[in-house]
């Protein structure tokens, strides 16, 4: 087999954003109407973290740079609820915060009674826990700690009864309670569907009664995978659930595409009879970090984001959620802690001591005893700061503006917005032609090629250093063009990062029942590309597989073959990437998973093949942990000569 000519060419959006020449960014700003969006579609934010934001001196400023009350902003620019999350008890022993806001009801008080005085009602988001409740941790409260499930089913409804009486009281209006927080199978605690939904009816009596016209929503994770949202709320409906709202989060650069998030709720909608809403999106204005501790989503965090990481990106990302949800009948969107600016520019320091005595980060180190796994070891800043609709100063964007302007659209002249970085996969000892043209992301986000003119290094200059990335630059319409020129060995192996639909050449040998062995399209979890191979398995001693591809026909030489694993909780394992010659183990070379993004790649070199041989190359994997996970990518098996 030869490999003369450059094998492939893919884009990837870039960072740039280039605004038209003297016109200031929020009047050149694109925003396209979203159809069939109802009068009582819900275009809320979530701004649990503002009090402990304005207690470390964050201020918020409109459009016009003059300071202003962030709900009578928020209200003059269309968003028309405020989501507010409730920790029972986000306090250590001696009183201190456990940050992420310090989210108790006394704060949501507070936080909804300024929201009343601009006219916007709650969505209360109760996480029955003390501390973050998401798909990875659903811990109970201290003070529940050890209850049956009947005593703690008690506890949630007289907990949830006494929090919406406070709010009540307070004169807050409340449009929707949450019976918990990205309950991905768990809560509270309880990782049984029947102590699940005893809490949730539970917490839905308290809501019935406190506020009957308020609807009662659940709320999930992880919309890429089908198949868990079909089978919870299969088991809502089984266990009787009184809810109004199956509410999902969708982060674009995190849980798949579009297209599925809208069949997913569309299905579940028809099926159940039930209100379907995005609970939870955003997306990055910008790659940059600004508090010194890093994001969740930016620069680098993926190879290929879906939208450019701009304010126009920004704009387009949640008008096509907003869309999705208004071509199913969804009755809302909720942007994620669009007010989460960073608490100081200075130094990590500053902001450090502010966040530990405020609670303006996502965790101080007082979390340690509640959560010591997590939030007791990586304590510090705002992950989402450049997710927000404020710059790092907290002066508007542009992009705040977009929750009244989604409702009439307003379309300016084409331009191009941002240039996406283009990938160069060629050959170590073919020809390098580099392409004329770059794909253009227009303000609209459609694409268009636009020639390019690269400053050309020397072919032998490149080689010379053997296969790697070498990044070349250009010009296109007045901006920077990147090319990320891969100078590879060819990979004799099929589908080897999985990108493929066909995944006929590999062989998956299952021994043990593994709860998810598949491949996954989720590109912040792949080495490169969008796909990779994953597994997980709740249950301990439930993860040992084989995963291995046959190649016939291989030239007589040498080669060496690799593949890439990450993963964690995976307890005493047991992993190693093999080769085989005609049935018989030839090498193996261990590997280890330690935590997410960590990659380990084995290497066996020196594999001899003689014309006619079968060779077999392969990684088992044997986790016993509880829980265990991880993901395969970029098997690759390259020549070595004779």
């Amino acid at each position: 087999m030869s490999f003369k000519k450059c094998i492939a060419f893919l884009t990837a959006a870039t960072l740039l954003l280039c605004a038209l020449p003297g016109m200031a960014e929020e009047e050149a700003l694109f925003v396209r109407r979203v159809e069939n969006l109802p009068e009582s579609f819900f275009l809320g934010m979530d701004v649990s973290s503002v009090l402990a934001e304005e207690a470390s001196g964050v201020k918020y400023y409109d459009a016009a740079g003059d300071e202003r009350d962030l709900f009578e902003l928020l209200a003059e620019n269309g968003v028309n609820l405020i989501r507010v999350r409730v920790w029972n008890d986000p306090f250590d022993s001696q009183g201190r915060g456990y940050g992420g806001g310090n989210c108790d009801i006394n704060a949501a008080v507070e936080i909804g009674r300024r929201a009343a005085a601009a006219g916007l009602p709650l969505l209360v988001d109760f996480h029955y826990s003390d501390f973050w409740a998401d798909p990875g941790k659903q811990m109970a409260p201290k003070a529940w700690k050890g209850m049956k499930i009947g005593e703690k089913a008690a506890a949630v409804e007289a907990y949830t009864q006494d929090c919406l009486v406070k709010l009540r009281d307070a004169g807050v209006s409340v449009a929707m309670v949450q019976l918990g927080n990205e309950t991905n199978g768990q809560l509270c605690g309880e990782k049984r569907w029947p102590n699940i939904c005893a809490l949730m009816s539970a917490g839905s009596r308290a809501v019935r009664e406190a506020y009957p016209g308020a609807l009662v929503a659940v709320h999930f994770s992880n919309p890429e995978n089908g198949d868990a949202y079909r089978s919870w709320a299969a088991n809502l409906a089984r266990q009787g659930l009184d809810y109004d709202v199956f509410g999902s989060s969708y982060y674009p650069f995190w849980h798949g595409s579009m297209e599925n998030l809208k069949a997913v709720l569309s299905e579940i909608a028809e099926t159940y009879g039930k209100k379907v809403m995005v609970m939870e999106t955003s997306y990055a204005w910008t790659g940059a970090d600004g508090d010194f501790s890093g994001n969740s989503f930016g620069e680098g965090s993926m190879q290929y984001p879906p939208y450019p990481l701009t304010v126009q990106g920004q704009v387009n990302a949640f008008t096509d959620v907003v869309q999705a949800m208004a071509d199913v009948g969804g009755v809302g969107v909720c942007y994620w802690e669009g007010a989460w600016a960073p608490v100081g520019t200075a130094s990590w320091e500053e902001n450090s001591a502010k966040w530990e005595q405020y609670g303006s980060g996502w965790a101080t180190s007082y979390a340690g005893e509640y959560d010591p796994n997590d939030a007791g070891k990586y304590y510090g800043g705002s992950a989402c700061d450049n997710q927000a609709l404020f710059d790092f100063s907290g002066h508007a964007l542009p992009s705040l503006a977009m929750f009244n302007l989604v409702k009439t659209g307003r379309e300016t002249a084409l331009r191009v917005a941002a240039l996406e970085e283009a990938e160069l996969y060629c050959d170590i000892n073919g020809d390098v032609v580099l392409p004329d043209t770059v794909t253009a992301v227009m303000n609209d986000n459609s694409r268009k090629e636009i020639p390019v003119s690269w400053k050309i290094l020397p072919a032998s200059l490149l080689k010379a250093e053997g296969p790697g990335v070498h990044v070349l630059h250009g010009k296109a319409d007045g901006m920077e063009a990147v090319l990320n020129l891969h100078l590879v060995q060819f990979n004799y192996l099929a589908n080897g990062s999985f990108e493929e639909d066909d995944l006929s050449m590999w062989r998956a040998v299952d021994y043990a029942g593994a709860d998810e062995l598949y491949a996954e399209d989720k590109p912040i979890d792949s080495m490169t590309g969008s796909r990779h191979w994953h597994f997980y398995s709740a249950r301990a001693n439930s993860v040992s597989f084989d995963l291995e591809q046959d190649v016939s026909d291989l030239p007589a030489g040498k080669y060496a073959y690799t593949i890439s694993i990450q993963g964690g909780d995976a307890g005493n394992t047991t992993i190693y990437s093999y080769v085989k010659i005609n049935g018989e183990t030839v090498s193996a070379v261990p590997a280890t998973v330690t935590q997410w993004n960590v990659w380990n790649t084995p290497i066996i070199e020196g594999i001899r093949v003689r014309e006619g041989d079968l060779l077999t190359v392969g990684i088992h994997v044997q986790c016993d942990g509880a829980g265990a996970w991880g993901k395969l990518d970029d098997a690759e098996l390259h020549s070595m000569g004779n």
